[in-house]
């Protein structure tokens, strides 16, 4: 654990405004910000029809794969964030297992992947504001109005306590799963679709060449499959970003990632089950299909006529729209705490490592993820402003730039474990929980980064774009700048680049004591 040498009197006010609120936020509502960011309802509606073009009925399979891999990753990640505390994440995690070279290219690659998140999940969002909004009234705001519109919103919020953005993402969250169960109860009283409940979408085999996807598709990827579902989960990692503005943070990290992890595993598995249910094995495919023809705005929406009713899909047509707004505010949320953590520690400007005199939010590093976000959505417009470019473009195609950097910060923070419990933690490390299951971790994410880069081409539907082919290539090019960074810090002001990644909330303890 890094020491901070004791300040003056006059210190502990000037660095107070480098400190986020403290012991703010509980359980329920660390929860509330990490499962929002993987956004249920947007992650079914959007993520089931992607990987559906991939592994057909199989989708169900992929969730159960993800959620394995997943749980195991977290295994090791959990008894990292009970030692470490602080906003940093994944990048204090690397800095202080694996040092602050690879930690400060992991932090900015992170960083960069949240903020674009950001961008891409209020391009969804926007589709659906600007289709369900002309279908409803016959008002026809092209979808770069309603991202201007969200976008004012959450830089808005970003300016009050977490407590209230908390809350916020609560209502949200409750509202978009009780709308899932309800559409999944109304398939089970049903009976199911025309081919009844099948045990085929559970088995992981069939997510490899399945027969509806080829048929249907023409083509089968278990690439694409996978990365619908791991695209699901992104943000489930949050919790430690939370951590200095949590009470008892180390007692409540496993509570909180483990909650989020399985919780949402079983319950993707569980409606995207449903999903196929409804629609058939083929089915489920043609219905995919029809909507990226255009043909209908959703492959849920008929479901929800057919087995409950228009109420509940006028519902969750209005659902997807809160759950797309509070997903990116998650995740704006998210990038802000991790521009916040590299200011605070001199390796980007100072300035935006200050906090809101009263709310103690990252209110400077916010502003600049608006700037980012904003500047980000603009160049797709000025490309493409129709509507659909924000679903099919916006939407699809910088997920694939910001999973695929996720899972290589995943797979290296599977290293960082590692080392960091057989060298500076060794009284902590065990042989299964901060060894073998990092192992696992590791592979299965450079199994799933190696799926992602072979399918690009077939996930984006336009392999021929420069943006596509870049993909890979942006993320190692962000990670060498954040590397880069680190080495100039090391030659040229070495105290700056000791502070790497070493700021914990125990630091801030001692500060202030």
């Amino acid at each position: 654990m890094s020491k901070v040498t004791a300040a003056p009197p006059s210190a502990p006010a000037a660095a107070d405004e480098h400190h986020l609120a403290k012991d703010v936020l509980g359980l329920p509502q660390v929860l509330f910000c990490i499962v929002t960011g993987a956004a249920p309802l947007a992650a079914m509606m959007f993520n089931v029809p992607v990987a559906v073009s991939g592994g057909g009925y199989a989708v169900p399979a992929a969730f159960i794969l993800a959620t394995l891999a997943l749980t195991i990753f977290s295994t090791g990640y959990i008894e990292m964030a009970r030692r470490v505390t602080a906003a940093g994440g994944f990048y204090t995690f690397i800095s202080r297992g694996l040092g602050q070279v690879m930690g400060m290219g992991a932090g900015l690659l992170i960083a960069f992947c949240y903020i674009i998140f950001a961008a891409a999940v209020t391009g969804v969002g926007s589709y659906f504001a600007s289709t369900s909004i002309d279908t409803w009234f016959g008002i026809n705001v092209p979808a770069w109005g309603y991202m201007a519109l969200f976008l004012a919103l959450m830089t808005s919020f970003a300016w009050f306590h977490i407590e209230l953005t908390a809350k916020i993402l609560g209502v949200a969250l409750v509202s978009e799963v009780l709308a899932l169960l309800i559409l999944a109860i109304g398939i089970i009283v049903s009976g199911g679709g025309p081919d009844g409940f099948s045990a085929a979408p559970l088995n992981p085999a069939n997510i490899f060449d399945n027969d509806a996807a080829v048929k249907v598709f023409g083509a089968a990827a278990a690439g694409v499959a996978l990365f619908g579902a791991f695209w699901s989960w992104v943000g489930f990692e949050m919790a430690p970003n939370y951590a200095e503005e949590s009470r008892e943070p180390k007692k409540m990290m496993k509570s909180a990632t483990y909650g989020s992890v399985i919780g949402l595993g079983i319950f993707y598995v569980f409606i995207s089950y449903m999903f196929v249910t409804g629609w058939g094995l083929t089915g489920s495919a043609q219905a995919v299909k029809a909507q990226y023809d255009g043909k209908i705005a959703s492959a849920f929406y008929p479901l929800s006529d057919k087995f409950v009713g228009g109420g509940l899909t006028t519902i969750i047509e209005i659902l997807i729209i809160t759950s797309s707004f509070a997903c990116a505010m998650a995740f704006y949320n998210t990038g802000s705490r991790y521009l916040f953590s590299l200011a605070r520690e001199g390796v980007m400007p100072k300035a935006l490592g200050r906090v809101h005199p009263t709310q103690r939010g990252p209110v400077n590093a916010s502003m600049t993820v608006s700037a980012i976000v904003g500047v980000y959505m603009l160049a797709f417009v000025i490309s493409d402003s129709s509507t659909l470019a924000s679903l099919l473009k916006l939407g699809t195609w910088t997920p694939l730039l910001g999973v695929l950097g996720i899972l290589a910060v995943q797979g290296i923070c599977s290293l960082a474990i590692i080392r960091f419990f057989l060298t500076e933690a060794r009284d902590g490390f065990h042989w299964f929980r901060t060894l073998v299951a990092p192992v696992i971790g590791f592979l299965a994410m450079a199994g799933a980064c190696y799926l992602l880069i072979d399918n690009r081409a077939g996930l984006s539907g336009a392999g021929d774009a420069l943006y596509i082919k870049l993909v890979p290539w942006v993320v190692l090019a962000v990670y060498l700048i954040g590397i880069a960074i680190a080495l100039y810090l090391r030659v040229n002001a070495s105290d700056r680049y000791q502070n790497i990644g070493r700021f914990t909330r125990e630091d801030e303890v001692e500060v202030m004591a």
